[in-house]
């Protein structure tokens, strides 16, 4: 599978096209030779969770909390109560639960929970966060439009002190709302996973379509690689890069 480096209209630089390349390589030779990496990022998760995605402890530590995140976000902001909240003006509402699921996690930050809390206090703030989110969600647009849109609006909310377009902003509500589609992109920590994966993940500090696509094809490609553990959503996919990538589960 070929993917395209470049934005659209632009020509790809050697180094772009030396990391397409190399990523177009990863991928062909996965589908038949497993790498060493993928083994050994395979043996690291089983030592600490046996039982793969059934492990009782890997529901305890990672799994539990970002399902129920998922299943309160499926009472208070699915579809037809998010339209209803939007068509009502309720944009504060609307805010105020999205920010008050994401508070009982700890998938972002707290600057970045305390900056987000501050950009939407506002009407204003609110207004934008609340009609840019269910566009990114359930607009009728492609993900590449709706996913940029969100990044704009993202950027354009107020702020005090600390910058409120990062990764994990942009992508935490995507994927405690959709975790079949949406993955939830810590960059340090997704970055030292794919350099254990063996594979050739590029990275933008600022977040954007033609990176966040890239995300998803190696998260898509460590979901094909763990079949036989059978990952039910992003959410296992995230949890088990985690487990390569972040301090809390050393080698």
């Amino acid at each position: 599978m070929k993917i395209d480096s470049s934005t659209p209209g632009s020509k790809a630089t050697p180094a772009k096209r030396a990391l397409q390349t190399a990523r177009a390589e990863a991928i062909r030779n996965r589908s038949t030779h497993p790498s060493m990496g993928e083994l050994k990022c395979r043996r690291k998760f089983l030592r600490e969770f046996p039982g793969g995605f059934s492990d009782d402890n890997y529901f305890s530590w990672e799994r539990n909390y970002k399902v129920e995140a998922h299943e309160s976000w499926d009472k208070q902001l699915n579809h037809d109560e998010f339209a209803a909240l939007l068509s009502a003006g309720k944009y504060q509402e609307i805010a105020m639960r999205a920010v008050r699921i994401e508070s009982r996690t700890n998938l972002i930050f707290s600057f970045e929970k305390m900056a987000l809390r501050d950009a939407v206090k506002s009407k204003t703030g609110a207004r934008g966060f609340a009609n840019g989110l269910y566009d990114f969600l359930h607009g009728k647009d492609r993900e590449s439009e709706r996913f940029d849109r969100w990044c704009e609006v993202i950027d354009s909310l107020p702020r005090r002190k600390t910058r409120v377009l990062t990764w994990p902003i942009v992508t935490v509500f995507g994927f405690i709302a959709l975790p079949r589609f949406h993955f939830f992109y810590k960059p340090t920590v997704t970055r030292f996973a794919a350099e254990a994966y063996e594979y050739p993940l590029s990275h933008s500090s600022r977040p954007s379509w033609d990176n966040y696509k890239r995300v998803l094809e190696f998260a898509r490609i460590v979901r094909r690689d763990l079949y036989d553990l059978r990952p039910r959503d992003m959410i296992d996919i995230q949890s088990f890069l985690w487990v390569q990538g972040s301090d809390e589960y050393p080698e």
